[in-house]
């Protein structure tokens, strides 16, 4: 009987060796690549929450310096979260209230630059969107018109689409250009919800320009007794 399971083990252990041999490779490669994967993803979310630590203690700096009204400080905690964190939110956070306060400070080039490379380098479109928005309204200040109809030429998401419209109609009317001012306040009223305030804004420019962009009801039908009233000599 020992013999008999001894035989057993022994071609059991015999069956495991060649399938080892013929596919023991194989198994290790996919092991490592399956581990490898999990230690890799977990090193990029770790990764990933160090700089947004790092990031948002940078912005945090960012914000007192704008609170004291310190364009230095602000100007270097830019520039150092730019530099080492520019692909987070925070970097692109930070360009927006460096631009706020380059403006107030009356530094016209130090805005432009935040609020172009956010224009330029931010990953998400809304503040893509705001920033060509308020570098277009910077522009207009320095009366570089084209260059800011330039900066309202880029692609917009739908929501930002009827702002710049109404901007760029703005630009056109400092320009003496009515009839495409006229057009792009058109396409800002147009594109506004119905009950947006910002719509009846556009409807004063237009009305300004002598164009009422509300369609002309029509006259209303005469009731049936007053029509057959009326048709009696």
């Amino acid at each position: 009987m020992a013999k008999h399971l001894d035989l057993e083990e022994q071609e059991q252990l015999a069956e495991l060796k060649h399938f080892w041999n013929r596919y023991g490779n194989l198994i290790t490669w996919v092991l490592i690549a399956v581990f490898g994967s999990i230690a890799a993803w977990n090193g990029w979310q770790y990764w990933q929450r160090t700089q947004s630590v790092q990031a948002s203690a940078i912005y945090d700096e960012v914000e007192r310096a704008a609170q004291a009204g310190d364009t230095a400080r602000v100007e270097r905690a830019f520039s150092d979260i730019k530099d080492k964190f520019g692909a987070t939110a925070y970097a692109q956070q930070a360009g927006m209230v460096a631009a706020r306060v380059f403006i107030d400070k009356g530094n016209t080039e130090g805005a432009r630059a935040a609020l172009a490379w956010v224009a330029d380098k931010a990953s998400d479109e809304g503040y893509q969107a705001v920033a060509r928005l308020r570098l277009a309204g910077v522009l207009v200040e320095a009366k570089s018109y084209d260059e800011a109809l330039k900066q309202l030429a880029a692609g917009f998401p739908k929501e930002f689409e009827p702002l710049a419209a109404d901007r760029r109609g703005d630009i056109y009317m400092l320009q003496g250009k009515k009839a495409e001012a006229k057009a792009e306040y058109t396409k800002a009223w147009q594109a506004f919800d119905e009950r947006a305030e910002y719509r009846r804004l556009v409807e004063v420019k237009l009305n300004a320009l002598g164009a009422d962009p509300k369609p002309l009801a029509p006259a209303p039908a005469p009731a049936a007794g007053a029509a057959s009233g009326a048709a009696k000599p």
